[in-house]
C-alpha cells in the first residue's frame, strides 16, 4: 500500500491512497462498497475507486486515510474487515491523540483477548484502557453508560485468564434488584428464580466458549453465576470474579463483596451510575466506592461516555439525549 501525494494544490482535503492487492482491496471496500460508505457516512468524506487507487475528498480525507489504511492491515494479518472493525478504526481515528508513551499500546491489534470462541479487539481508546487495566490490576472498575463494553470485556478477560490457567475458576454476580418494576414471585427453585436477573452474564459466556464446556464448567462449579447476597462469608480465591451492575449494590453489600477477594484473585467492578434502581434514599455502593478507594494503590478507575457505546448508532444519540435532559446533580 501506498500514500500517494494528489496533484491539487492543497492536500488537507485530499488524500490518494494505492493497494497492491486487488483481492484484499475489494475485501477492504466491502460488499457492493458497504465499507467506503460507511467511512463516507461517518466522516463527511467521499472516496472514489480509481484501479488500485482510493481518493479521497473532504475536510476528514486524512482521518478517512487512516481508517483505510488500518483497515488494509488487517485484512494483511488475516483479520476481517466488517462493519464493526470499520467503526472501531473510525472511532480511533477520531479521537484525541493518544500521549507517545501509550503508542505501542494503542497500536491496532496490540490488545486481543483470546477466548475459545471468538478473538476480541477493544473499538475505543477506554475500552484499550479498561482492557489493559484488567490485564494489569488485581480491582478494577469499569464506569458508564449501557453498551460500552464493560461487562462483555471484563467477562472475555475472565475466560481468557481461565483458559490459560492463571485462574481456577470464574465466579459473576450482580444484585438481584428489580429495574423499575415489581416482578412477584417467580416459579421455581433457586437457580430458576435468580437465573433471570444473570442471564446477561450467561449471554456473555456463551459468547466465548462452546454451549458443552460451558454447561460442563458450570456443572462442575468451575463457573459459578450467583446473585451478590450469596457473597457473603466466602474467600474468593485463585478466582477471576465480576459483579455486574455494581450501581444496585448498598454500601454495606459493596464492601462485604471487596473484601471476599482472596490470593491470586482478582476482580472487576461494573456499573452505570445513571442507571441506579435502588430504593429512594438508599445510597448506591458504586458511588460511595468511588469516592472511599479513588486513592487506594493497585485500584482502577475507568470511565466511559456516550462515546464509546458500541451497540447501534442510536443508543449513544439515546444516553447523550438523557444526559442533556438530566436535571443538574
Amino acid at each position: 500500500m501506498t500514500l500517494i501525494d494528489p496533484p491539487q494544490p492543497s492536500t488537507a482535503t485530499t488524500a490518494a491512497l494505492d493497494f497492491p492487492d486487488n483481492r484484499l482491496l475489494i475485501d477492504l471496500c466491502g460488499p457492493f462498497n458497504s465499507n467506503l460508505t460507511q467511512i463516507e457516512s461517518h466522516l463527511g468524506v467521499d472516496i472514489a475507486h480509481q484501479g488500485n487507487r482510493l481518493v479521497i475528498n473532504g475536510e476528514a480525507a486524512a482521518e478517512a486515510a487512516g481508517v483505510l489504511e488500518g483497515a488494509y492491515a488487517r485484512l494483511e494479518a488475516g483479520k476481517t474487515a466488517e462493519a464493526a472493525d470499520i467503526d472501531a478504526l473510525i472511532r480511533m481515528n477520531t479521537q484525541p491523540a493518544v500521549p507517545t508513551d501509550q503508542i505501542e499500546m494503542f497500536a491496532p491489534g496490540a490488545l486481543e483477548i483470546r477466548t475459545r470462541k471468538k478473538t476480541v479487539e477493544p473499538r475505543t481508546d477506554a475500552q484499550k484502557g479498561y482492557t489493559q487495566a484488567l490485564l494489569d490490576n488485581e480491582l478494577t472498575f469499569g464506569i458508564g453508560p449501557a453498551g460500552t463494553g464493560k461487562t462483555y470485556i471484563a467477562v472475555a478477560v475472565a475466560v481468557n485468564k481461565f483458559v490459560s490457567g492463571e485462574v481456577d475458576k470464574i465466579i459473576l454476580s450482580r444484585p438481584a434488584v428489580e429495574a423499575g418494576e415489581k416482578l412477584g414471585y417467580l416459579p421455581g427453585d433457586m437457580k430458576d428464580k435468580v437465573d433471570p436477573y444473570m442471564q446477561p452474564l450467561y449471554d456473555a459466556l456463551n459468547d466465548f466458549l462452546p454451549a458443552k464446556q460451558l454447561a460442563k464448567l458450570l456443572e462442575e462449579k468451575r463457573i459459578e453465576i450467583a446473585p451478590l447476597a450469596f457473597m457473603r462469608g466466602r474467600t474468593l480465591a485463585n478466582a477471576f470474579v465480576v459483579l455486574d451492575e455494581a450501581q444496585n449494590a448498598t454500601t454495606m453489600q459493596m464492601k462485604m463483596f471487596l473484601t471476599r477477594l482472596g490470593r491470586g484473585s482478582r476482580m472487576a467492578i461494573t456499573g452505570d451510575r445513571s442507571q441506579v434502581d435502588l430504593p429512594r434514599g438508599v445510597t448506591s455502593g458504586l458511588r460511595d466506592a468511588e469516592r472511599i478507594l479513588d486513592n487506594v494503590p493497585g485500584i482502577s478507575f475507568n470511565y466511559f461516555t456516550a462515546k464509546d457505546v458500541v451497540r447501534h448508532p442510536l443508543v449513544a444519540k439515546i444516553i447523550e439525549a438523557y444526559d442533556k435532559d438530566a436535571p443538574p446533580s
